[in-house]
């Protein structure tokens, strides 16, 4: 993998807000094909700020973000080919399932009837192919988040960018999604950056987690996850994923000890 252009690369990233908060500083992360990057680090290290900023919805006060493996159109601008997943569903409530995930197709003026296969392949995908007619007021937490996921993935994404997508949902909801995710990776093999909070979900998905500090956000440790997939019970119960936890764990107390003692 070390032999192959990345996808993504940062470079010494500053960002600096009109403010004036600094909320990145001296960030480099590469992005190879095929992984499953966890962002990990307490509230305010710049993970979703790092997040947008690849997915071309801000840019850097210092800093470059190339994309070596990838064609530029006519203004210069790299073709990212990216999905991206927020934090909420952000659903509009007045549209069927089927609507809102056409809406990146709609946004283009693609007729409904040219992307129809599409939508209905995304939706089949995350398991609601049966709910194509119904209104988000009828769906679950759980399927809102399936839904915009399907949203994100009706592009056919080479790069999938997830914000905290299952921080607000039960335990429960949030393994059965994990689970799920990590089998439709497996199957597409897209390239995957995830922010996260928890220590947890990061070892349980993530072939590499990226460890930040926060004030200013800047990485302070990495780790590869050498699990096999599939993953499920037997890994989560395990040892080697208890170990992992620690590991990961301890990196994070250094995260916060050194926003402490900057």
């Amino acid at each position: 993998m070390s032999d192959t252009k990345p996808l993504v690369r940062l470079a010494g990233i500053r960002k600096v807000f009109s403010n004036g908060t600094e909320a990145i500083r001296g960030l480099d992360l590469d992005v190879r094909s095929g992984e499953f990057i966890s962002l990990l680090g307490p509230s305010g290290c710049g993970k979703s700020t790092a997040l947008r900023m690849i997915a071309g919805l801000g840019e850097p006060s210092e800093g470059s973000i190339d994309w070596p493996s990838s064609t530029y159109d006519a203004a210069g601008k790299p073709e990212r080919e990216i999905g991206f997943v927020f934090q909420e569903p952000t659903l509009m409530p007045w549209a069927t399932v089927f609507d809102n995930v056409a809406l990146p197709f709609t946004l283009k003026d693609r007729p409904k009837h040219d992307v129809a296969a599409r939508v209905h392949e995304a939706l089949a995908m995350v398991g609601l192919d049966r709910f194509a007619k119904s209104y988000p007021r009828e769906l679950s937490g759980g399927m809102k988040m399936r839904v915009s996921i399907a949203r994100a993935l009706v592009l056919r994404p080479k790069v999938l960018l997830m914000d905290e997508p299952f921080a607000a949902l039960d335990e429960i909801t949030r393994f059965k999604l994990n689970n799920d995710l990590l089998g439709l990776w497996e199957k597409q093999r897209w390239t995957v950056v995830f922010v996260t909070h928890s220590v947890y979900e990061s070892v349980y998905l993530s072939t590499r987690i990226v460890v930040m500090a926060a004030r200013p956000g800047r990485v302070v440790g990495e780790l590869a996850v050498p699990a096999p997939y599939p993953r499920g019970t037997n890994f989560r119960t395990s040892q080697p994923y208890n170990d992992l936890c620690r590991n990961v764990s301890e990196m994070l107390d250094r995260a916060m000890d050194a926003e402490s003692a900057s």
